[in-house]
């Protein structure tokens, strides 16, 4: 059994997008591309827990983007208020179809498609702990490093 520390890094688990949520993962890295944020996708959390997408700004601030492909979707996931403290702005990501009324007030919102994304609300800045904040940092790296080292392995 692996512990969370070397879940971050098991390269056995799919790292990939889900396939129902690959368009708007796209889109939604392409906004944080435009945002100057580094995006990754399918990114495990110190908690065990794996966001949809984690970006980093220059400046070491942390962004979550959690796509919902349905309203369906929405509505079974209890477990997105756990990742707030991996973040300090959290965003829903949704297609054009999602019913926007539905979302909580307090996150930021994301329309997505393949193509690229738009904010439509910004998400409230909410600072991490220092103490979050550098090991999130530390685990964006080493998760970047072992899936760049996977894929560079992959072609030889």
């Amino acid at each position: 059994m692996l512990d969370k520390a070397e879940l971050a890094l098991d390269l056995t688990r799919s790292w990939l997008p889900k396939q129902h949520a690959d368009g708007l993962a796209r889109g939604v890295c392409r906004l944080f591309q435009a945002m100057d944020y580094a995006p990754m996708v399918e990114v495990p959390l110190a908690s065990g827990r794996r966001v949809d997408v984690l970006a980093v700004s220059r400046r070491g601030i942390f962004a979550i983007a959690e796509i919902k492909s349905s309203l369906e979707d929405y509505r079974s996931d209890a477990k997105w208020r756990e990742y707030l403290d991996y973040c300090d702005r959290f965003y829903f990501a949704v297609g054009v179809d999602f019913p926007l009324d539905t979302l909580p007030e307090d996150v930021g919102v994301i329309l997505a498609d393949r193509f690229g994304a738009e904010r439509i609300r910004e998400a409230p800045h909410s600072p991490m702990t220092s103490g979050y904040r550098r090991k999130q940092a530390v685990r964006f790296g080493r998760i970047a490093a072992s899936r760049l080292r996977h894929l560079y392995e992959a072609e030889g």
